[in-house]
């Protein structure tokens, strides 16, 4: 009679030869994530670009695809090795065939059967079986094991922590090479009255991205640097008293063509914004001024942008349209050769009850139109359609943005903020900010982000202006 092992989350305990009976199992079920994929890496030296590069990756022909059988036949080892038989458990050899591909999100099941106990009394061979979400078989095969001779029970350790993340700033790196070869631009540093504010203007300058004018009160300016220890070498100062100042001051120097770029110091968003969006002395355009989030989110496969989450608090299907184009054309700058826009709602269907489904759908018939074009909009979709396949799946969702959008756009700007907070703070996502439809970018990061965000906004900038003049 087959008995399925179930294994005790407190303790590890093995079976002998003599305990395990023909048709005895084991069943184990994961959901493949990019970190899994990262340790699993560390551990065996793997580097494989299919496996560890998410450009390559990100090709046609490896699009996602973690292994044919690299994950598999780890959680079939996992089960032998601690549940079944379990600790003592020696490998004598193994004969699997690899028959699917894993991707990223794919949830798989191990299952591993007793079919066959040798005479030596210690030796037993066992079919083994990986099927993904779908019930499509992955791995199947058979492994001989040399059981445990001994009985062994004791508490299960707990796994060792994963260090902290001590490359966090260097996965900024794929951003910032988009700027390779560039030419810095001059860039002005709106009040950067605090220790995050400076060292990201001067980070930027030590990067080659910006020429920066410091804009704000000089003496408090050369005061912080001071205390910092951080040399203001190439940076011109203007001095004007306090931040509603400064905020006036760089966007005049944005009108007059003296900076291409403006970058949000120690002052509130409201008051770099209003300045900015002035109809007599602002900087609008005829699009309407909208801000990208540029996460990059661990447990996701490819960047992602959610906007907007900063300017727009309730926008309107007019609106949208321009928020769209414009997270669209960054995409494109990006080297997202044709994004793929997923517009939230709470639901995937289109209902009288929720505005944001009725906008969803005259965006994509617009899009349909041309009057939206760069990208592959569909919507309504929920969070988890629009980030999960797996969940797309489930739900019957046949679309080509579904499980593997680039860009978010959220219904208004409670959703998008709590989306992106949830991400950074939860999720240990990374995210780079900044406004768009201005007559120059505007990097707009949170007050709490580090300076390496805003460096990584400094690059966004920098590309757009020098896509810019390239279109000129």
């Amino acid at each position: 009679m087959m008995q399925d092992i179930v294994g005790d989350i407190d303790s590890v305990e093995n079976r002998t030869h003599d305990e395990i009976a023909i048709g005895d199992s084991a069943v184990l079920t994961r959901t493949l994530r990019p970190e899994d994929i990262r340790v699993f890496a560390t551990m065996a030296g793997e580097v494989n670009p299919a496996h560890i590069d998410p450009e390559y990756a990100r090709s046609a022909q490896f699009r996602e695809i973690a292994g044919h059988g690299m994950w598999g036949s780890a959680m079939i080892a996992n089960l032998l090795g601690t549940q079944f038989p379990g600790p003592g458990t020696v490998l004598v050899s193994q004969h699997l065939r690899f028959a699917g591909e894993v991707r990223i999100g794919d949830t798989i099941t191990a299952t591993v059967v007793c079919r066959r106990k040798l005479d030596d009394g210690q030796r037993l061979v066992f079919d083994c079986v990986c099927v993904n979400q779908d019930g499509t078989r992955i791995i199947d095969g058979q492994v001989e094991v040399a059981a445990p001779a001994v009985k062994i029970r004791r508490p299960r350790a707990a796994l060792p922590p994963l260090a902290p993340d001590a490359t966090r700033g260097s996965r900024y790196q794929p951003l910032l090479s988009i700027t390779r070869g560039l030419s810095p631009i001059a860039m002005a540093m709106v009040h950067p009255c605090d220790t995050e504010s400076l060292r990201g203007a001067l980070m930027a300058r030590d990067a080659g991205l910006a020429l920066p004018t410091l804009v704000g009160p000089e003496a408090r300016i050369r005061a912080l640097a001071e205390q910092l220890t951080l040399d203001l070498a190439g940076c011109r100062l203007l001095d004007v008293p306090h931040s509603h100042a400064a905020a006036g001051a760089a966007v005049a120097l944005a009108r007059e063509g003296e900076v291409a770029a403006l970058m949000k110091g120690s002052l509130h968003t409201d008051e770099l914004m209003a300045e900015v969006v002035d109809k007599a002395t602002g900087l609008r355009t005829a699009r309407r001024i909208s801000h990208v989030f540029l996460m990059d989110v661990p447990t996701y496969p490819r960047p992602l942008l959610i906007t907007d989450a900063a300017v727009n608090v309730q926008p309107t299907l007019e609106d949208k349209v321009d928020i769209v184009q414009n997270a669209i054309d960054l995409a494109r700058v990006l080297r997202i050769a044709e994004p793929k826009v997923a517009i939230l709602a709470a639901v995937e269907t289109v209902t009288p009850k929720m505005p944001a489904t009725l906008d969803a759908a005259a965006l994509c018939k617009m899009a349909e139109r041309g009057q939206i074009s760069g990208g592959i909009l569909d919507g309504p979709l929920a969070f988890d359609n629009a980030v999960s396949a797996v969940a797309a799946a489930t739900k019957g969702i046949c679309s080509a943005v579904a499980g593997q959008a680039d860009i978010l756009l959220v219904p208004d700007i409670e959703s998008g903020n709590m989306l992106a907070k949830q991400l950074e703070y939860l999720a240990g996502a990374l995210a780079a900010g900044i406004v768009l439809g201005a007559r120059v970018p505007i990097v707009l990061t949170s007050r709490a982000d580090p300076a390496e965000a805003r460096v990584a906004s400094a690059a966004i900038a920098a590309a757009m202006v020098h896509a810019r003049v390239g279109q000129a």
